[in-house]
């Protein structure tokens, strides 16, 4: 079980994850502030996790736990630490059901004992040997057995993020993250600039329950030689989307395209992929995904999950204006390059649109 899930994450059995992945869990932010909701996610490798995580924590504090009550933004302040842990156990369990194509799902955690018998070709790091899977059929148990044990995934020095991965590839079975991938992904780990990094892989499995590496509408199939490759893209409307936008990127022109199942979720809430790192954007009125003139002028919010942030940032976008308009006349291309990133990221959603940052000082 440890070679495969070595081979599945790394593409081998030698590499082990780093400390900084090892030292990292799921943090909350103060109980009862500003920012009770809120998970710390610092820079590094386990960052796009934590935030994919932090997305759903927020889609079952205003949309699903209470279904037929309107819940604002100050709703989110008002947590117990007893509300901060429902919440994470209610959010990994959608996203490790999901995986589990709402059907199953395994929860990862440390025992004492060792299942591993010692190879010369692989790297023991003395905690994925000791791996116990616990299997759940129904997805209440599953939420409550989460709950029971979160502290195996906050609490400092439990390696809780990388519980919570494991837990996510045996959920979905390595034989179906294999299904998932295509020739241009074999493993769902980056190693680079001294650290690991999750592919587009890992995300989309997090969002959509598939692990498929590209962020476009469904599986696309390219002539490559006379040598037909598939390249797999989403599937389905997931319940928290995605966008993306890179200065660097855009400068080549080479910004992947996201389609409209990442772009349209089904909640007004979106992981942001900005100049490499990542930050959550999301709204409160269901209705903004339904209603065209919702889209006229509406408010999002926005958090980065640095320590840094003190309170979550509100703009407020407007689709009516044009963001070229007013005294000065610039170019548009050199505009662009004025504009801060969380502007950008928001017009590939909304083409055009002004947004009025209230005061806060851009940035992100």
């Amino acid at each position: 079980m440890a070679t495969a899930l070595k081979k599945v994450l790394f593409g081998n059995t030698f590499q082990t994850f780093n400390y900084e992945w090892k030292k990292s869990f799921f943090k909350f932010r103060e109980v009862f502030s500003e920012l009770a909701y809120a998970i710390e996610a610092e820079k590094g490798g386990t960052r796009a996790i934590q935030l994919v995580v932090q997305a759903h924590i927020i889609k079952y504090l205003l949309f699903t736990k209470n279904k037929h009550e309107y819940s604002s933004v100050k709703s989110l302040s008002e947590l117990s630490q007893r509300q901060q842990e429902r919440a994470l156990a209610a959010s990994m369990a959608d996203i490790l059901w999901t995986a589990g194509e709402m059907k199953r799902a395994s929860v990862c955690l440390i025992t004492s004992d060792s299942y591993f018998t010692e190879s010369p070709d692989y790297k023991t790091d003395n905690f994925t040997e000791r791996l116990q899977l616990f299997e759940f059929v129904e997805k209440g148990k599953l939420e409550k057995f989460l709950c029971a044990h979160i502290h195996c995934f906050k609490d400092e020095g439990s390696h809780g993020v990388i519980l919570f991965l494991y837990s996510l590839v045996f959920s979905r079975t390595i034989a179906r993250i294999q299904q998932d991938l295509d020739h241009t992904t074999s493993h769902l780990l980056h190693f680079g600039l001294g650290n690991y990094t999750v592919r587009q892989a890992v995300l989309n499995l997090m969002l959509s329950g598939r692990a498929s590496p590209h962020v476009f509408n469904g599986d696309q199939a390219v002539d490559d030689q006379n040598v037909e490759q598939k390249y797999h893209g989403v599937l389905g409307r997931s319940d928290v989307g995605y966008l993306h936008w890179s200065r660097e990127q855009m400068e080549q022109n080479k910004l992947p395209q996201v389609g409209s199942m990442l772009k349209t979720p089904k909640y007004p809430i979106w992981l942001c992929h900005i100049n490499g790192t990542y930050s959550v954007l999301f709204g409160t009125n269901m209705s903004l995904l339904s209603d065209w003139k919702m889209e006229h002028m509406f408010d999002l919010y926005f958090y980065n999950g640095q320590f840094s942030q003190k309170q979550t940032a509100r703009l407020t976008v407007d689709t009516h204006s044009h963001h070229w308009e007013g005294s000065y006349k610039i170019e548009e291309s050199d505009h662009e390059k004025k504009l801060p990133s969380l502007e950008m990221i928001i017009r590939t959603k909304w083409e055009g649109a002004a947004i009025n940052w209230h005061g806060t000082v851009p940035f992100f």
